[in-house]
């Protein structure tokens, strides 16, 4: 796990190795501060030698300035050094996300994933600059104070070893105490930002059934045990503070009770034991900043361990060594196929699936809700791997392919329809980059989607809100089957995504494919059969298995399930084409 994080400090390794560096000789010049001090009084004060106070406070004077600029140094790379290695962190974390299957990303709550990039990564960023200053100055400033203390009185400099021993004892066991609390911390906060993003997210949804009072009680809920776990943490944590300032005064009181008694004895001076004095300070604070780290440590190793996990997840799904560019054609076979979303499930989600569709064949898809049509989709553009048998396109079985040529000729419409901040155009040229703006008039008046965009005031260049908030479902599903279009793709797939347009709009659309783009392969899910029902072939789906294939009359005739389906829209009022005007 450090391993793995640390391989992100990168670029900012100078700064790394910069801030501790002036952080220990910052901890140099105030380790020697104090001896000097020590001088003025033995050599100048008591010999009644002011040439001497001069020179060593005019030394004094300039290990504090040195000490001084090597702090803000120290401090400057430090925050130079962990902001860049928490940028590094975040991008390097959405740069994986982006190889994860879906697969993968099931593994990951959306939540969970926001709070990795933006609560543990501050975390972690705050733990490295810490680490960066204060685990090299404490050790370092604890180590050279006490060097320094034994050279003046060895006897003397025990009380501060049994000081030592004390504290190490006592924030062991807070430490110990602490750690499991801020594990339970952060799982709680992945519960508390999906609260919000769900929330949010479904605001209307929200407002439409007078929900409010029930969405605020659960955010509570969410935010109360949040509160419960930090105050049983900081309780715990709390207790550092007391046990620091017993050390700290029990180490004043020893010191003063037996320096006294050497000073009497003459076995010690007087600058000498003024100097103790000042390392007491120095020792019990370098201390008191280690139990500092600890705590920063101990709350950032549960954030470490977690984006670590992001960084060390590995995609599912992979190119094989030599992988395919080129697909051929749209034609598409499932040979004995089975799925299932966890490997080491002993239920398939699809079993024994064997369908085999030609280039440029429409196939309408129909089933009911759980029966696995879009489970069925995905494993043609490889958004999952199939568990057995062969699935092949073009003649090649999909997992050979290139995965960015693939799905490059596999345009998928999915059931959630989604559309970005920025104009239309912005959003069009996510099926093609380059795409120009006829290009896109052209895939929008396929999808008949220039119908309502040309009467807005901005017509292609109109701003669309995030999610796509500003336009009608049915505008968004035309939107983003013109944005499948610009692909040029072979094999076009529509998940459910005219339910939102009305059947006259929706038959225009069918038209459209059928007269200009009869040679990409078209698989269209829908629940209604008007709009699957000119399709070269229907597949009907049943709890994970085909029930039928055939044409429309074909599956009137032989299939219970179609003809149930047929009845029940018929005697609801009927679902099909009818003429009119838009």
């Amino acid at each position: 796990m450090v391993k793995t994080l640390l391989s992100q400090v990168k670029q900012y390794k100078k700064a790394s190795l910069l801030a501790p560096l002036f952080a220990a000789l910052e901890v140099v010049m105030e380790v020697l501060i104090p001896l000097v001090m020590a001088s003025i009084i033995d050599k100048g004060i008591e010999a009644g030698d002011m040439k001497n106070v001069y020179i060593y406070g005019a030394v004094m004077l300039m290990l504090a300035m040195i000490s001084l600029l090597c702090g803000a140094l120290a401090g400057k790379y430090a925050a130079e050094a962990s902001s860049g290695f928490a940028c590094n962190l975040r991008e390097s974390m959405y740069e994986n996300i982006q190889t994860y299957s879906f697969s993968n990303i099931d593994r990951f709550s959306t939540s969970g994933l926001v709070t990795r990039m933006t609560t543990d990564v501050t975390n972690v960023q705050n733990a490295f600059q810490m680490i960066l200053r204060m685990c090299i100055r404490a050790p370092f400033m604890l180590i050279c104070a006490l060097v320094v203390c034994f050279f003046i009185n060895a006897k003397l400099s025990l009380v501060y070893v049994v000081a030592i021993v004390f504290l190490g004892i006592f924030l062991s066991i807070i430490i110990k105490k602490a750690i499991p609390i801020f594990d339970e911390v952060f799982k709680r906060y992945d519960d508390l930002n999906e609260s919000v993003q769900e929330n949010v997210s479904a605001i209307r949804v929200v407002k439409a059934y007078v929900r409010e009072d029930f969405e605020k009680e659960k955010f509570s809920k969410a935010v109360d045990n949040l509160y419960k776990l930090f105050v049983g943490a900081e309780s715990i944590l709390a207790n550092n503070g007391p046990i620091m300032m017993t050390a700290v005064y029990g180490c004043i009181l020893a010191i003063s009770w037996f320096g006294a008694k050497m000073i009497v004895g003459s076995t010690m001076t007087t600058g000498e034991l003024t100097s103790m004095f000042s390392y007491v300070m120095n020792i019990l604070m370098s201390l008191m900043m280690l139990s500092m780290v600890f705590v920063m440590i101990t709350m950032s190793m549960a954030s470490a361990r977690r984006i670590s996990e992001v960084l060390t997840e590995t995609p599912d799904i992979k190119d094989c060594d030599e992988p395919v560019m080129d697909v051929k054609d749209g034609s598409i076979d499932f040979d004995n196929v089975c799925f299932t979303y966890k490997k080491d499930s002993a239920e398939n989600v699809l079993d024994n699936i064997n369908l085999h569709i030609k280039s440029g064949e429409t196939i309408g898809i129909i089933g009911g809700t759980g029966s696995s049509k879009s489970s069925l989709v995905n494993l043609i553009s490889r958004l999952y791997d199939i568990k057995s048998g062969l699935l092949r396109v073009g003649g090649i079985d999909v997992r050979k392919y290139d995965l960015e040529a693939l799905r490059n000729q596999v345009a998928v419409v999915l059931q959630k329809n989604v559309l970005f901040s920025g104009s239309i155009l912005d959003n069009l040229r996510w099926g093609k980059e380059d795409a120009t703006e006829e290009e896109c008039a052209q895939a929008c008046k396929l999808a008949c989607a220039d119908e309502f965009i040309e009467r807005f005031p901005d017509k292609y260049n109109t701003h669309i809100e995030q999610g796509g908030t500003n336009v009608s479902g049915g505008q968004r599903q035309r939107l983003c089957i013109a944005r499948a279009l610009l692909k040029n793709p072979k094999i076009l797939i529509l998940d459910d995504s005219t339910s939102a347009v009305d059947t006259a709009t929706d038959a225009k659309i069918r038209e459209a494919f059928a007269t200009k783009i009869p040679d990409v392969t078209k698989i269209i899910i829908a629940q209604r059969i008007s709009s699957i029902q000119d399709a070269d072939r229907i597949v009907v789906l049943d709890d994970g298995r085909i029930s039928g294939i055939g044409t429309h009359e074909e599956l009137l005739e032989s299939n219970y399930i179609y003809q149930e389906v047929y009845e029940s829209q018929i005697n609801a009022g009927g679902d099909f084409d009818r003429k009119g005007d838009d």
